[in-house]
């Protein structure tokens, strides 16, 4: 996320969040990437266990529709119901989904079971925020160093779960990543208690139809048809296309945008969107860059095991330069943008990416020499982290204070999307086994997106090239 810092020289003076509050709160904040990174390794063995399938597809998908589509709206419930009271719950559809998952007889319960942990996990971080602002505003601190505490973990979780992953799966099975989930859930469920005594943070009296109203369900359920018709059409484009689904989703489509223009609380500002170019831009752009990344994320370890005959575990720890390059690269960025500005950090993250593209492309075979592989895995950690920089900081310059809140929140919604349009574009470029062919196809996709993005970043007139004093973590 991106903090704007007002007036530093105030910052500075005022005390931080206790370590108490941020920490606690960030504990449950790591499970959405944990649950959205593991499986990258687990579904050789899903698929293994399960049949291969286009459901095996779903397994994937399903958590990431469930969390765009909750993501914007778990903020807004945090401040009609109480933002740790929305937090708990969310722990509990967790658990709930877990233990679901675990006792999966069938991979359409499991789909089932990951769609309850993506609503569940999608209420931590803008609940998280909620309380860590709720104390800052009640004891006058600075909730900067709360706020990066809370990026940084979602950032190294979800850089290291495919070697964490790994490592459970090659010792427990598959289910392992489910059942990590409940020892986590427990211990974030007492901290928060105990130590976020943040005071009251939202929560007002208020009727089940005026909670309705707020929430823009009527809009929710367009975005889900929305998306979900997508996802559909898609994934059928590799067995039977379903072409009639495409009338469908331009109705959808026509309904949605018609009800967000007149909605008063819309669930998507689509005259924001329409009003600001740039966001608009980098939006787009985030969706394709995200795409390219997941394709890396879910392709490789993938193919390791089909092609390279690699264990999860294996698999897991040839992923780790990946995180760890990435980790730093994030460092890196966060240095460049200030002092380069956004266009040339988002050139070094989108050139990293067509190089990468490229070694998938060229480089990369069951019979290269291990050592290639890392240097490969290396490169690919690059790009996430400028892009991730650049894309935050750009939106946050374009955007006034009154409409950055909505801004990210959409940001992160594009994110999952692009997490799901991923898992298409696997199934369209390697199929169900992922061979060095598939793998090749996959790289020159991400070397295309590569290309597209580099032009888009040179020709762009809405880069916002200036300097600020905004504090970007990933």
């Amino acid at each position: 996320m991106s903090a704007t810092v007002a007036d530093t020289g105030l910052a500075q003076k005022s005390p931080s969040v206790p370590f108490r509050v941020s920490g606690s709160v960030a504990t449950g904040s790591i499970l959405q990437p944990l649950n959205s990174s593991m499986i990258a390794v687990a579904i050789v063995g899903i698929a293994a266990q399960f049949g291969s399938s286009s459901g095996i597809t779903w397994v994937i998908s399903g958590l990431y529709i469930a969390t765009a589509v909750t993501a914007p709206m778990a903020g807004k419930l945090g401040a009609l119901l109480g933002a740790r009271k929305v937090y708990l719950g969310g722990l509990a559809l967790v658990a709930l989904g877990s233990i679901a998952g675990l006792l999966a007889p069938s991979v359409g319960w499991l789909i089932f079971s990951r769609i309850l942990v993506g609503i569940g996990t999608a209420t931590q971080y803008p609940n998280a925020m909620t309380m860590i602002r709720g104390y800052a505003e009640r004891h006058g601190a600075q909730p900067r160093t709360a706020i990066t505490t809370l990026a940084i973990c979602s950032q190294a979780v979800v850089a290291l779960g495919p070697t964490l992953g790994g490592l459970l799966v090659g010792a427990f099975g598959w289910q392992s990543i489910m059942w990590i989930n409940l020892p986590i859930v427990a211990f974030s469920a007492v901290a928060v208690t105990k130590f976020a005594k943040v005071g009251f943070v939202g929560g007002i009296s208020v009727s089940g139809r005026k909670l309705l109203h707020a929430l823009d369900v009527a809009g929710v359920v367009l975005f889900l048809g929305l998306v979900s018709s997508t996802m559909l059409f898609l994934l059928s484009l590799t067995t039977d296309p379903v072409w009639w689904l495409i009338p469908v989703w331009v109705l959808v489509l026509a309904l949605f945008v018609q009800w967000e223009r007149r909605a008063d609380e819309p669930f998507i500002d689509v005259r924001a969107l329409a009003r600001n170019r740039a966001l608009s831009a980098t939006l787009a752009r985030t969706l394709l860059t995200y795409t390219a990344f997941y394709c890396v994320f879910f392709g490789i370890p993938q193919w390791l095991q089909y092609s390279r005959g690699m264990s999860a575990t294996e698999a897991g720890l040839t992923m780790l330069p990946v995180a760890v390059v990435g980790i730093g690269s994030t460092l890196f960025a966060s240095r460049t943008y200030r002092r380069y500005g956004v266009r040339r950090t988002l050139t070094v993250g989108t050139c990293a990416l067509l190089v990468g593209g490229l070694l998938l492309a060229s480089v990369e075979s069951s019979t290269a020499p291990i050592v290639v592989l890392l240097l490969v895995a290396a490169v690919l950690g690059i790009p996430n982290g400028f892009n991730n920089i650049g894309n935050q900081n750009l939106i946050s310059s374009v955007t006034s204070v009154e409409e950055v809140g909505t801004a990210i929140g959409m940001y992160r919604t594009v994110q999952y999307i692009g997490a799901n349009l991923s898992a298409v574009v696997l199934q369209t470029t390697a199929g169900h086994v992922i061979g060095d062919d598939g793998l090749h196809r996959t790289g020159w996709f991400i070397a295309v997106a590569g290309v597209l993005l580099l032009i888009g970043v040179l020709m762009s007139r809405n880069m916002g090239d200036r300097r600020s004093t905004n504090v970007s973590t990933a």
